[in-house]
């Protein structure tokens, strides 16, 4: 990958869900590791301080958005999860893309599972609104893709 000057823009991306075809989403949320500290001091340190020691880390939720677009999909994987439980869980695969459609970076999501769905909000008042469903996953790990 060259680096360059302008940081990329975050409106092109391709999401896999585990099943090898990519597809387009509206939004991604939610790509955060945190690593937990520890506090320590000796009684006898002659400096003032506690020292942090690195410990457990966790992932955050990952939110996935996207247009209602006549696919069972989504509602498949929470399906097979109420059934198999973690027999379920899939490697996710965020991809930004370049201006011209190049990966240029990739977040791998080890061990997804959907914890939530969320429908569509309906409202007969007309206007331009798109009829929308919402993925939360349960992540264990989020890195960068090879």
């Amino acid at each position: 990958m060259t680096a360059r000057a302008l940081p990329y823009g975050a409106f092109n991306f391709l999401v896999d869900l585990g099943t090898g075809s990519a597809g387009g989403f509206s939004d991604v949320s939610g790509l955060t590791t945190e690593t937990k500290v520890a506090e320590y001091r000796n009684g006898n340190d002659k400096t003032n301080f506690v020292h942090k020691v690195a410990g457990m880390y966790s992932t955050g939720d990952v939110t996935l958005k996207r247009g209602i677009i006549n696919s069972g999909d989504l509602w498949a994987w929470v399906s097979q999860v109420r059934t198999s439980g973690s027999i379920a869980k899939r490697d996710v695969l965020v991809t930004l893309l370049s201006e011209d459609g190049e990966g240029v970076q990739a977040w791998k999501l080890h061990n997804a599972m959907p914890l939530k769905f969320t429908g569509p909000t309906l409202a007969a008042k007309g206007g331009g609104d798109v009829a929308m469903e919402e993925l939360v996953l349960s992540v264990e790990l989020v890195e960068p893709a090879d």
